[in-house]
């Protein structure tokens, strides 16, 4: 029996274990995913969570309920020698442990990447985790449950001033829905007026979305402007110490929440390998998604997704001539993945990953959205519901799709739900200042 290591359960862990679970019988192999997480986060939804239109919990896919051969272990993977085939595994509570296999799938994914700008480390929050996109809803509303009971000022103009760095699909779908979410709001908070709310999107490029058109580049600049965001273009934030953002055109304001969106990187556990890295740290493969060195299959090691630098043979290839780190990729590339390691498996030869791009869409809050393919692009409504369409039926596994559109249907009907419980983060704080403590001793003196 074969023992297939999968490090990471994003999408491409995920879709490779089911994938593999479906076409190996129960004797061929043992499948053995390795993560810290427990489930799978479905990206492209986290602005609309973000935004009160989706309940966090139902756009990440738990993996002990839907992989139900693979063994899970709930823990970060630490090193790995694949010249040895052993993989050193930390759990979170427990001694480090070593676990040997036979083949190894590098799925570990991205994280964001970020800069040694002042004050970012500190003060900002990315936009890459489902706990991410919760506490920015969470911290919106309760900014203007604060703000709506100060009177006019710098520290009211702080707490209703939201900054998002970085202007690609992610950037721009979180200012937009955060955005259409504060409109929102205005109507729950009458204290507050609409010109009292400020978003910035601080882009370092001369435009925004490089995946659509320069014309609907541009459509969606213009858009966000008459909604009220400030679209700083060929500009970058220099600092964000305290929660003031300074620009490169002297702009300079205070935010109280401030969203990193500028890109991704490898996950830094390849660093802690011995398989080949190229120049930003991502592993090297063939379009087979077997491992490669220098162009030479690395035996019993596969890749895909973010992690991995894999050759975009599409007709439109990424940057560099690579698949670029998204969903639509990471989803596809495992599913031949896993094809792939059953064929070598049993020694027949793998095939190439090649990309059929089904265009770019991206919602803009409610009833506004973009979709481009090739020259051909749609704004607007139709576009929103092509969004919401596409996205509702990608999202894994059927019953979350039902609770992801459950969402939808109520709220179109009972509206967004404003309800914030950002004291979650502290649970033990109420229990805590009322509890009872025993009383400190008295020593009676002999």
């Amino acid at each position: 029996m074969n023992k297939i290591l999968i490090v990471g359960g994003g999408y491409a862990g995920l879709y490779t274990a089911r994938g593999l679970e479906r076409q190996l019988g129960d004797s061929e192999a043992e499948i053995i995913i390795v993560d810290p997480l427990p489930y799978m986060t479905y990206l492209p939804f986290l602005p609309e969570v973000a935004a009160g239109s989706i309940e966090p919990r139902h756009v990440v896919v738990p993996l002990r309920r839907h992989l139900s051969r693979t063994r899970i272990i709930q823990a970060k993977v630490t090193g790995i020698e694949h010249a040895s085939k052993v993989a050193t595994i930390q759990p979170e509570v427990g001694e480090a442990f070593t676990l040997d296999y036979d083949v190894l799938v590098m799925t570990a994914g991205s994280v964001s990447r970020t800069f040694p700008i002042p004050g970012v480390a500190d003060e900002a929050i990315g936009m890459k985790t489902i706990e991410e996109a919760a506490a920015v809803r969470d911290r919106l509303i309760a900014n203007f449950a604060k703000a709506a009971a100060l009177p006019e000022g710098p520290e009211r103009d702080r707490l209703l001033t939201v900054t998002v760095v970085g202007g690609g699909f992610a950037g721009i779908e979180t200012v937009a829905e955060l955005r259409d979410f504060a409109t929102h709001l205005l109507s729950r908070f009458r204290e507050i007026r609409f010109e009292e709310v400020s978003f910035h999107l601080v882009e370092a490029m001369g435009r925004i979305m490089p995946e659509v058109s320069a014309e609907t580049a541009d459509w969606v600049v213009e858009d966000l402007r008459k909604r009220g965001v400030d679209v700083h273009l060929e500009t970058q934030l220099q600092s964000a110490v305290d929660g003031v953002c300074e620009l490169s055109t002297g702009d300079r304001f205070a935010s109280d929440l401030i969203i990193w969106t500028a890109g991704v990187m490898a996950n830094p556990v390849v660093r802690a390998t011995d398989l080949p890295l190229d120049e930003r740290g991502r592993v090297t493969a063939l379009a087979t998604l077997q491992v490669a060195r220098d162009g030479v299959v690395v035996p019993d090691a596969w890749t895909a997704g973010d992690v991995s630098a894999v050759p975009d043979k599409s007709k439109t290839p990424g940057p560099g001539g690579f698949a670029v780190p998204n969903a639509q990729h990471a989803v596809r590339e495992a599913k031949l993945l896993a094809k792939n390691i059953v064929a070598v498996l049993r020694g027949e030869a793998p095939r190439e990953y090649i990309h059929d791009n089904q265009g770019a869409v991206a919602g803009l809050g409610l009833w506004n959205g973009v979709f481009q393919k090739g020259k051909f692009a749609i704004k607007g409504p139709i576009a929103w519901l092509m969004h919401r369409g596409y996205h509702g039926l990608a999202m894994p596994m059927w019953e979350r799709k039902w609770r992801v559109f459950g969402d939808w249907w109520s709220q179109f009907w009972l509206g967004r739900d404003i309800a914030e419980l950002s004291e979650r983060e502290q649970p033990r704080l109420a229990f805590e200042t009322y509890a009872s403590r025993p009383k400190p001793k008295v020593e009676v003196e002999a």
